[in-house]
C-alpha cells in the first residue's frame, strides 16, 4: 500500500453498475478522462483479473504489430487499460468474442472518446457495454478524512482522485496533470505546433465556463479561427475535460437563446487555469459564480453517469431576461435547478425559475415543475415554492 495513502470508506458509485454490466456483455467499455480512477475501479470490481496496459511502448507496439498473439495470452480475458493506443484492436476483439462470448470477458478502460468510439460503434456494437467515469463526486469524497470541509476548498480543489488517496498538494498535482497529459495528450491527437497558443485557448476556455459558447469570440481571443476552435473544443470534451450544454427551447418562444453553455467536469481544474492560487483567492475572484454553477453541474452530471444513466441537463435562457442554469425534462415533470454561490439569498434568487414556471403555464405545459435552487450557504429550507438546497447536501 502507498505510504500516507487514506483508504475510502466508500467505493466508487459506479462499482455496482459496472459489475452488473459485465454480466451481461463479453466486454465493457469504461471511459473517462486520464486519472479518474478507472484502473483502481476495475482492478477493485474484477480483482481475479489479469491487467494489462497499453500506455508502456513496447506492450502498445505488440498490441498494434500483432493483435491476435497480444490476444492469445488473454483466452480467460483481461483489463485492457488506455485502449485508445491501439484502436484497431477492437476489430480483433470482435472476432474474439464472437467466438467466446462469456459475460464480462473483457474490460477495457480508455481517456479518449473521441477514438474509441468509432471503433466501438464499427467493430463492437451490440457486444459491449458502455460507462464513463469521471473524477469524485462530492459524496464519493466524503470516505476521505483528508477531504475539504470547506466550499472553496472544495471547488479549488477539485475531485481527481490522486489528490486524495496519495495526499498530494492539489496545485501541484493539477500543474503536473496539465502538463503531462492535457498538453501532451490532446497536443498528439490535434497535431498542434503551436503549445503556446493551445495553452491559451484552453485558460480562455476556462474562463469561459458556465458561460454561452461564442466559438468565433473565443477564437479571436486565442488567435486561431472559428473552425480550428471548434475541433480543439471538440477534442477537449472527447477527453472529458469540459461539455457543452445545449439551450432548452421546447418551442416556447422565438426570443430563446439556443447557444450552449460551456462547463468544466472538474472545478479544481478551471482554478488552476485561472491561476488561482488557493481557496480564499476564489472566495473573493470575479469567477466565483461561474466556478461554483460549474461545480453544480459537474454534480448533477455525476449523480447521473456514475449510475450508468444519461444526463439530459439543459439551460434556458430567454433573450429578455429569464435564465435558468439546469433544466432536466422528465416524464412527468421538469426539474429546474438554480446554483448561487452566496450564503445569502435573496428574495430575486427565485424570480427566474418563477418566471420560468408561469411561462410553461401560460403555453399550457401540463408537466409537474420542481424547483431547485443550491446555494453556498448551510441551511436546508423551502421557500416560495423553491427547495433550497446547502452545497454540502447536493
Amino acid at each position: 500500500m502507498h505510504r500516507g495513502r487514506v483508504v475510502p470508506v466508500h467505493p466508487r458509485i459506479l462499482l455496482n453498475k459496472l459489475t452488473i454490466t459485465a454480466t451481461h456483455y463479453p466486454i465493457v467499455l469504461l471511459d473517462g478522462p486520464r486519472q479518474s480512477g478507472k484502473t483502481t475501479l476495475t482492478k477493485a470490481a474484477f480483482p481475479n483479473k489479469t491487467h494489462v496496459t497499453l500506455e508502456p511502448l513496447d506492450t502498445r507496439d505488440f498490441a498494434r504489430s500483432d493483435p491476435r498473439g497480444f490476444l492469445s495470452q488473454y483466452r480467460g480475458g483481461a483489463i485492457i487499460d488506455e485502449v485508445q493506443h491501439a484502436p484497431d484492436l477492437l476489430s480483433y476483439l470482435q472476432d474474439d468474442v464472437d467466438r467466446d462470448p462469456t459475460p464480462g470477458r473483457f474490460i477495457l478502460t480508455g481517456s479518449q472518446n473521441l477514438a474509441i468510439s468509432q471503433a466501438v460503434s464499427q467493430s463492437l456494437a451490440g457486444r459491449t457495454g458502455i460507462l464513463h467515469l469521471l473524477p469524485f463526486s462530492r459524496a464519493e469524497l466524503a470516505g476521505f478524512s483528508n477531504a475539504p470541509k470547506d466550499l472553496f476548498e472544495l471547488l479549488w480543489s477539485g475531485g481527481y482522485p490522486r489528490i486524495y488517496d496519495r495526499s498530494i498538494p492539489a496545485h501541484q498535482w493539477l500543474a503536473d496533470y496539465v502538463a503531462t497529459y492535457v498538453q501532451r495528450d490532446v497536443r498528439q491527437i490535434l497535431n498542434v505546433g503551436d503549445l503556446g497558443r493551445f495553452t491559451t485557448f484552453l485558460r480562455l476556455c476556462a474562463a469561459h465556463t458556465a458561460q454561452e459558447l461564442n466559438l468565433s469570440a473565443l477564437g479571436a481571443d486565442a488567435g486561431i479561427s472559428h473552425n480550428t476552435a471548434n475541433a480543439w473544443l471538440s477534442v477537449l470534451e472527447s477527453s472529458f475535460l469540459c461539455c457543452r450544454l445545449p439551450a432548452w427551447h421546447r418551442n416556447l418562444k422565438k426570443q430563446i437563446v439556443k447557444a450552449p453553455k460551456l462547463h468544466f467536469f472538474d472545478t479544481g481544474l478551471v482554478c488552476h487555469l485561472l491561476g488561482i492560487q488557493e481557496p480564499a483567492q476564489l472566495r473573493h475572484h470575479p469567477l466565483r459564480g461561474a466556478v461554483f454553477e460549474t461545480w453544480v453541474f459537474s454534480e448533477l452530471y455525476k449523480q447521473k453517469m456514475h449510475r450508468g444513466e444519461t444526463p439530459r441537463w439543459f439551460h434556458f435562457r430567454e433573450s429578455r431576461g429569464i435564465e435558468v442554469d439546469f433544466i432536466e425534462p422528465q416524464t412527468d415533470r421538469i426539474v429546474m435547478v438554480e446554483a448561487k454561490s452566496g450564503e445569502t439569498l435573496a428574495s430575486d434568487s427565485f424570480h427566474a425559475m418563477q418566471a420560468l414556471e408561469k411561462l410553461l403555464a401560460d403555453k399550457n405545459a401540463d408537466a409537474r415543475v420542481e424547483k431547485q435552487l443550491v446555494y453556498g450557504g448551510n441551511e436546508p429550507s423551502v421557500r416560495t415554492g423553491v427547495r433550497v438546497v446547502p452545497w454540502h447536501e447536493l
